[in-house]
């Protein structure tokens, strides 16, 4: 049971300086994401409250900014993966008996990185870490059934993903910028 004073005195805290911590918050990332970090720093807060000092907020200032920095090192890891993804995607397969294979396996590295963070994360803790789905649950922190529920949902995304690039003509982006995409010519034989 918590301390009757560590309650009062982290009320008063949070009563007197929440406001001020959500707005330097809001000034780093937007109001979307503020209130996540900032409910995170006050939990941090309450975690150490007996570490609290006088005058507390330039401290909580000081949680906020380290979970604002862990937040964008997140963000560039999750960031960089997709592009690492894209870029594999983005390369042309080459000539001879494995082109098939190869393009096939082009294609399936675009369709990923088209998924979001969670179907990705999902697909390859099974297919590529070779987890079991009860495993993989445990890394996800549901139960054995929802991961399965994700699981057949994330694959059923995965299937549009390739169904609709099937459809889509082929692009060279081999040796043009983003906003030159133009369709590939078949070659005449």
């Amino acid at each position: 049971m918590p301390d009757p004073e560590d309650i009062a005195r982290f009320t008063a805290v949070y009563d007197a300086h929440h406001p001020r911590v959500h707005a330097y918050v809001v000034s780093r990332v937007g109001v979307q994401a503020a209130e996540e970090i900032t409910s995170e720093a006050f939990c941090v807060a309450w975690r150490r409250i007996r570490d609290l000092p006088d005058e507390p907020l330039p401290w909580l200032f000081g949680i906020a900014r380290n979970l604002l920095r862990e937040s964008y090192r997140v963000r560039e890891r999750r960031d960089a993966l997709a592009r690492e993804l894209r870029t594999w995607a983005a390369g042309q397969p080459p000539a001879g008996d494995v082109a098939e294979a190869v393009a096939e396996r082009a294609g399936m590295l675009r369709a990923l990185a088209d998924l979001s963070d969670g179907d990705r994360e999902l697909l390859t803790l099974v297919a590529w870490h070779a987890l079991s789905p009860d495993e993989a649950a445990k890394v996800v922190g549901c139960s054995k059934a929802s991961f399965y529920v994700r699981l057949h949902r994330a694959r059923r995304r995965l299937e549009r993903a390739l169904t609709a690039q099937s459809r889509a003509p082929d692009l060279d982006v081999s040796a043009r910028g983003p906003s030159q995409i133009t369709p590939k010519r078949k070659a005449v034989r």
